[in-house]
């Protein structure tokens, strides 16, 4: 099992949320969080005076997926979420030692 991290925009996520739907991919979690890249944040002008705003708001999703559904979560999430320009988001790939449904104690892929 693989846990997929996804930062993106955060107007990129109900598309991205009914992508993943369409390829039958349901469970995730989202968060609202703060962030920066290489861009280190961004400059905006206010009534002749710059300031800089140095953390973004971005969107975290956490996807656990079985190993054979890794590459169509990433495709359906990059495709969907690309823009082209700087801050895009990043995707971060991790292995998972086991799950456990809290409900019915079931462990493993069962659990996903």
């Amino acid at each position: 099992m693989k846990e997929i991290i996804a930062i993106i925009r955060p107007n990129k996520l109900d598309i991205v949320k009914s992508a993943l739907e369409e390829i039958k991919c349901h469970g995730i979690t989202v968060t609202e969080v703060k962030g920066r890249g290489r861009q280190l944040g961004i400059t905006e002008s206010y009534r002749g005076s710059d300031y800089r705003i140095d953390l973004l708001p971005k969107t975290r999703l956490e996807i656990i997926v079985q190993d054979v559904d890794v590459e169509s979560v990433v495709d359906t999430i990059v495709k969907t979420a690309q823009t082209g320009d700087i801050g895009d988001g990043k995707i971060f790939i991790s292995s998972v030692e086991d799950v456990v449904r809290i409900r019915t104690g079931e462990r493993g892929e069962k659990a996903v």
